[in-house]
């Protein structure tokens, strides 16, 4: 997902409950998920790969470090390891085919714009993030990374030349990182927000008043 999109998400999530200092470490923290040191070997970090147990295992490690840094004082490495983990769980919707399957329960078939065809779906801000039978779903898939032509597509002027050249289940193909033809962008931010905001509420719960004063920095 896009720079501009994850901190997007983020803002609107959880802009109102934590301060503007822990907003700006969070989404700092989000942000360096997409530096390079994090993308090669790291699947777990974005659900690619069909990492999906190890992505959800990630998600709470980092669950676990926001409440321990908490514990021992240290607000500054619970924010950093909240981003990360939001990072993860939006990356979800942005690189699995999740929204297409939710979006199939209403006849909506993904394609471009001039051959669509099928049922309306829900607007986006109506969207279901936690789909149980999607999430159980064997056939859940997100994008797989075919490196070295993976990365080729990620340069904006390259990208049609090498689309041809990777199968079909390549990152490449599945991702809805930004706009583009298919219509799904809206319902993918739309999940990435309600997400975020479930993985705050679920972190929040877990703790103590003093604690969360110290999370939310408030």
């Amino acid at each position: 997902m896009l720079v501009r999109h994850h901190i997007a998400i983020t803002r609107q999530a959880i802009g109102a409950d934590v301060s503007p200092r822990a907003l700006e470490v969070i989404v700092r923290a989000n942000l360096r998920q997409d530096g390079l040191r994090c993308q090669f070997g790291h699947a777990r970090f974005h659900f690619d790969n069909n990492q999906f147990d190890q992505s959800y295992a990630y998600i709470e490690e980092q669950r676990a470090l926001v409440r321990a840094s908490l514990q021992r004082g240290d607000a500054q490495s619970a924010w950093r390891a909240f981003g990360r983990m939001i990072h993860t769980a939006q990356d979800f919707y942005a690189h699995s085919d999740y929204i297409p399957r939710w979006l199939s329960r209403f006849n909506y078939s993904p394609r471009s714009e001039a051959e669509r065809d099928g049922g309306t779906p829900p607007p986006p801000p109506e969207v279901d993030p936690v789909s149980p039978d999607i999430f159980h779903d064997p056939g859940l898939r997100s994008g797989k990374l075919y490196y070295p032509l993976e990365a080729l597509a990620f340069i904006p002027f390259l990208k049609k030349l090498i689309l041809p050249l990777l199968p079909s289940d390549s990152h490449a193909h599945m991702n809805f990182d930004d706009r583009d033809d298919k219509g799904l962008f809206d319902h993918v931010f739309h999940a990435s927000v309600k997400r975020t905001r479930l993985e705050f509420e679920k972190t929040a719960a877990l703790l103590s008043p003093n604690v969360l004063a110290q999370f939310i920095d408030r």
